[in-house]
């Protein structure tokens, strides 16, 4: 067991429950749709990929909270975080127009395929005019890619619709 693991917001779900089998089910109490991950497939594939992070998001629990409690369960300090996702506004941004978009991508047939959206994003937003508007939707915040897409220098702003269907709106300056 690597118990010398340091749990982090970047800390993958997978690395967590591997080093941490106990806090399996402390992550489930927490965010019940990680109760999927009991499936072996979902366990190698979502679990693999998403950090803990993105999973606060996924519970919309803060990630303070989340890190913290899993903290507590196997003797770490508790932190203080300053997240991406405490600062998030509703207020559209001046940039987003929807007549600009550019190019539009539902994930939700390739995540429910095992695939995974990254590596297409990253291609069409290197291929983007700038200011022009590319259309994420996916069925949950894909807090990783977004990291990913901010590190090319990409605006970002994110609608949640009825039904878990995330809207992310991408502007390359």
């Amino acid at each position: 067991m690597e118990e010398n693991l340091i749990i982090t917001p970047k800390t993958k779900v997978l690395q967590l429950i591997e080093a941490y089998p106990q806090l399996e089910e402390v992550l489930i109490g927490l965010v019940p749709a990680f109760s999927k991950l009991k499936n072996p497939i979902l366990r190698k594939t979502v679990a693999r990929i998403t950090n803990l992070q993105q999973a606060a998001q996924v519970g919309e629990i803060s990630v303070d909270l989340l890190i913290n409690s899993l903290r507590k369960k196997v003797g770490q300090d508790q932190t203080e975080l300053n997240t991406v996702a405490d600062s998030a506004t509703t207020e559209a941004p001046s940039w987003l127009d929807v007549n600009q978009i550019y190019r539009e991508l539902d994930a939700r047939p390739m995540l429910a395929a095992g695939e995974h959206p990254v590596a297409q994003v990253m291609e069409d937003l290197k291929q983007m005019p700038s200011g022009s508007i590319y259309l994420l939707i996916a069925p949950f915040l894909p807090a990783p890619l977004i990291d990913k897409a901010s590190s090319l220098g990409a605006l970002h702003f994110v609608v949640k619709e009825a039904g878990n269907v995330y809207k992310v709106y991408f502007m390359m300056p």
